[in-house]
């Protein structure tokens, strides 16, 4: 560390003369002599008392910029905003489930023109056309993306969405339609939509093309995933080559119910080395306990191999879906931290801080 020492030296006489003189070590710029001891000594010297006043600092250490392991690079959020939205135009819009599924799943596709310049795990708000009770206008709706930066089509010029209707009954009775939701869901092909964003960076994919990526959905929250496997196993791109394993856990309540199966199936043909696929279907499967096949009971099949996956600094969780899900998972790897002697709640902090725990929830 350097030091910058500045002296002032008082000659009392009858004539008196004062003066200052500062050697540095360092550069002036970097000197800092703000909220820092000062120190006297007297000296004698040619039969005049000399007062020494020595103000030294240390020079604060440079920040380090973090250099983070996702894909940041040139990404763009906020582009668009609700006052002045870009207006695409849907393209595409077809149902995903089956009719005997408990909802209805849309997948939807937009154009852009290449104007909503987004990423792989990103999102973008789609503002209803009408007005509220009130009069104003409907508030966004964020919407995880579905489609890699290319786009379905492969030109970089479309974004796609994955949309469940939501359809409940209230506490009167009355059946309640989410207004955004069945929006997308009722869109035809040549109908505008008003598109904000693009949003967010906690779901970014690494930059680490060998990595390890373990991906938790349930429903929709396939969305980001969907997008990061077309990038990985369906595109081809100069600058990246994923060289990894993907392993992707997907929850949904009935067969009729899982969104994309056929492409995931066409990935695994593709590179059986590179990706895993495990479903829950919890009212169809059971484990070996007799209880419903939810996606953290999936997991729990295994546990020991997902535990010493999360121990390297390569291996990155994304999850994305129904918040109970988080809680699942946390108490199949508390066990397992504990009997190494980990506390898998501080262990889970140090994994978000390096970037290595990502969640999504809702």
């Amino acid at each position: 560390m350097a030091t910058a020492v500045s002296a002032a030296v008082s000659l009392p006489s009858s004539k008196s003369t004062s003066f200052s003189s500062r050697n540095s070590i360092i550069s002036t710029d970097k000197i800092n002599f703000n909220k820092v001891p000062l120190y006297y000594r007297n000296v004698s010297g040619a039969s005049r008392l000399v007062s020494i006043r020595a103000q030294v600092t240390t020079e604060a250490p440079a920040k380090v910029e973090k250099i983070s392991k996702k894909q940041e690079e040139g990404v763009i959020v906020n582009k668009f905003r609700p006052k002045e939205p870009y207006v695409g135009r849907c393209l595409l819009n077809t149902k995903i489930t089956g009719d005997d599924a408990p909802g209805e799943t849309w997948h939807m596709v937009f154009s852009t023109e290449g104007e909503v310049p987004y990423r792989e795990g990103q999102s973008i708000g789609v503002i209803a056309d009408g007005v509220d009770a009130n009069g104003k206008p409907h508030k966004l709706r964020l919407y995880s993306i579905a489609s890699s930066a290319l786009g379905d089509f492969g030109d970089s010029k479309t974004v796609s969405l994955c949309v469940k209707r939501l359809v409940y009954t209230n506490d009167k009775g009355e059946e309640v339609k989410g207004v955004c939701s069945n929006f997308l869901c009722d869109l035809k092909p040549g109908a505008e939509v008003k598109i904000t964003g693009p949003v967010g960076k906690e779901m970014l994919m690494p930059k680490d093309p060998n990595a390890t990526v373990i991906m938790l959905a349930t429903g929709t929250g396939i969305a980001p995933f969907r997008s990061f496997l077309w990038k990985m196993f369906f595109e081809k791109h100069e600058d990246y080559k994923f060289n990894g394993t993907a392993w992707l856990f997907l929850g949904v309540p009935t067969s009729s119910s899982l969104l994309y199966k056929e492409e995931f199936e066409k990935m695994k043909e593709k590179a059986p080395e590179n990706f895993r696929l495990d479903f829950a279907v919890s009212r169809e499967q059971t484990n070996e306990k007799g209880e419903k096949m939810y996606i953290q009971t999936r997991m729990a099949q295994y546990a020991e191999e997902l535990w010493t996956l999360l121990q390297k600094d390569n291996t990155f969780i994304y999850m994305c879906g129904l918040k109970g899900m988080e809680q699942g998972i946390d108490e199949i790897m508390s066990s397992l931290a504990e009997r190494d002697g980990i506390v898998w709640a501080d262990y889970k902090k140090q994994l978000k801080k390096a970037e290595q725990w990502n969640v999504e929830v809702y």
